[in-house]
């Protein structure tokens, strides 16, 4: 089923290069990313933009930046209103967003949320198998057999009028690393599974709210890509505080382990961008008693889609199982909306630097 659907889209995509033959020379690669991104910059004039939480809100205020029409949803009315009240056109449901929009990008909170806005009552596929955005972009963080599911129920639509020879809707899996500060500095990183066609005329769309954008695969590669990549910040992030709490207690400051750190083998993000000790850098959320950053209770979960995938392929992790025991037990001590570097303060109360 998902071989028949990837070569649907092949094909439909194929079809849109051939449509395009006249602009290109058929023996060159790059003419023929340029011929596609000639495509997307035509068929991005209306954005839809479903789920204005920390991470959404901010990437809509670049797409407007950037010069997009865009339309949003949110259940929270709170949300809507601070973009209605920018003159920006708010909808009631996503099936009201996908009906005005060429392109619709979601970011939700999980695997079951997003399942519901493309799938629901009032969902983006309310409308049976015809779709009139041509491309459907998932930023949020979800198990990536969810994201190759709905790649595969997406393939089997048809569009609403053809697009320059485009006769099917396409599927990305695109979710983002860098945290609410790089959401509104328009640096995220965007990990992309699905159609590496499709990719390429996204690009600029990608680009207009991060800075780096990199291609990982097959549908649901993405995905795959974010959860491992929270996995290994996870990890890191509770050797670090172990690291720093053991040279305290061996009566070495943390500033100076750090610069140790940050010098040799060390080094990572958890020991040179988001120190999880009070004091040691500034800016880090730690340093503002863990406000704001990365909750708890999101590396709670995506720890668990890690642990829950590697089950379902039979793989052993056991730094993940271990990792994953620690933070839910943080969230359940009142941590949930601390920053997850928060671990540090949890496990070594008194080792704050002085």
């Amino acid at each position: 089923m998902m071989s028949m659907a990837i070569c649907r889209v092949r094909a439909a995509l194929l079809s849109l290069s051939n449509h395009k033959s006249s602009l290109i020379s058929s023996s060159s690669s790059s003419s023929s990313s340029s011929s596609i991104r000639s495509f997307s910059s035509s068929q991005f004039e209306s954005v839809g933009f479903i789920g204005l939480g920390n991470m959404g809100s901010r990437m809509v205020n670049n797409l407007l930046k950037a010069g997009y029409n865009v339309t949003v949803h949110d259940i929270n009315c709170n949300a809507m209103k601070k973009f209605s009240d920018m003159g920006v056109p708010t909808k009631e449901t996503p099936f009201e967003v996908a009906e005005a929009s060429d392109v619709v990008i979601t970011m939700l909170p999980s695997s079951s949320h997003v399942f519901d806005v493309f799938t629901g009552p009032k969902g983006l596929l309310q409308g049976g198998n015809l779709l009139r955005p041509w491309l459907l972009i998932d930023s949020s963080t979800i198990d990536p057999q969810t994201s190759r599911k709905l790649s595969v129920t997406v393939s089997k639509c048809n569009l609403k009028g053809k697009k320059d020879n485009l006769v099917i809707p396409v599927m990305l899996d695109a979710p983002v690393s860098g945290g609410v500060l790089a959401a509104e500095a328009g640096t995220l990183t965007f990990m992309v599974g699905g159609s590496e066609e499709a990719f390429l005329a996204a690009k600029p769309l990608f680009l207009s709210m991060g800075q780096n954008t990199i291609y990982c695969g097959k549908a649901g590669n993405g995905s795959a890509a974010k959860i491992c990549n929270n996995l290994a910040m996870a990890i890191s992030m509770l050797g670090v505080s172990e690291a720093l709490a053991l040279g305290q207690s061996l009566g070495i400051s943390a500033s100076t382990l750090t610069k140790v750190f940050n010098s040799s083998s060390a080094r990572c993000w958890s020991s040179d961008s988001y120190n999880p000790v009070p004091g040691v850098m500034e800016g880090a959320p730690s340093s503002r008693n863990y406000d704001g950053g990365f909750a708890s209770k999101l590396m709670a979960k995506d720890l668990n889609l890690a642990a829950e995938s590697a089950k379902d392929i039979g793989q052993k992790c056991p730094l993940t199982s271990h990792a994953l025991e620690i933070y839910t037990e943080l969230c359940k001590d009142g941590n949930e909306t601390r920053d997850f570097s928060c671990v540090f303060r949890h496990y070594y109360s008194g080792m704050d630097e002085l």
